[in-house]
Order: structure tokens, then C-alpha cells, then sequence
């Protein structure tokens, strides 16, 4: 059985957070792309799902708990605070 992150997200400073999450995928060599005002991380391990982010709203991923796609995860939603508001589960 698989394991999911949830979250719910609303960040202001969306030119701030682009710099810094292309900054920190550049330096970890995952791909991003930019695409109507989301982001989406694209891991180097399968089985692993792409990290949607929108600018507002919730979203989820499946990373079955493969490291450290699923830490490095965590680390990127939880870095939202410092750009707007995040909550942050999972299952």
C-alpha cells in the first residue's frame, strides 16, 4: 500500500517562492516546471509522483515512502510558510 502527502497552501510572495524552489531543485537536480501558477517538482526515483504546488489550494502526492524523494518533499511544502500559509499531512 502506497503513502500520500496532503496539503492545503496559499502563498503570497509567488515570485519569492519560484526563485527559491528553482534554486533548491537545481541543487538537488530534480527537473521543475512552471505552468499556471503551479510548480510541479519532478522526482529522479520512480514510483514516485510529481509535486504539484499551486499558488492556492490543496494537492496531494504519492511517494510511497522512497527516500529521499519523500523527506525532500516534505521539506519543499514545508518551506511554503515562509512564503504564505501551509498545512501538511499524510496517510
Amino acid at each position: 500500500m502506497g503513502h500520500t502527502i496532503y496539503y492545503n497552501i496559499s502563498i503570497q510572495k509567488w515570485y519569492e517562492f519560484t526563485k527559491f524552489i528553482n534554486r533548491v531543485c537545481s541543487g538537488i537536480g530534480y527537473q521543475l516546471k512552471e505552468e499556471n501558477e503551479s510548480l510541479i517538482v519532478f522526482p529522479q526515483k520512480m514510483g514516485v509522483e510529481p509535486l504539484r504546488i499551486k499558488k492556492d489550494g490543496v494537492g496531494f502526492a504519492k511517494t510511497n515512502l522512497i527516500e529521499p524523494e519523500h523527506s525532500i518533499y516534505l521539506l519543499i511544502l514545508h518551506s511554503v510558510s515562509s512564503f504564505g500559509s501551509v498545512s501538511v499531512w499524510e496517510d
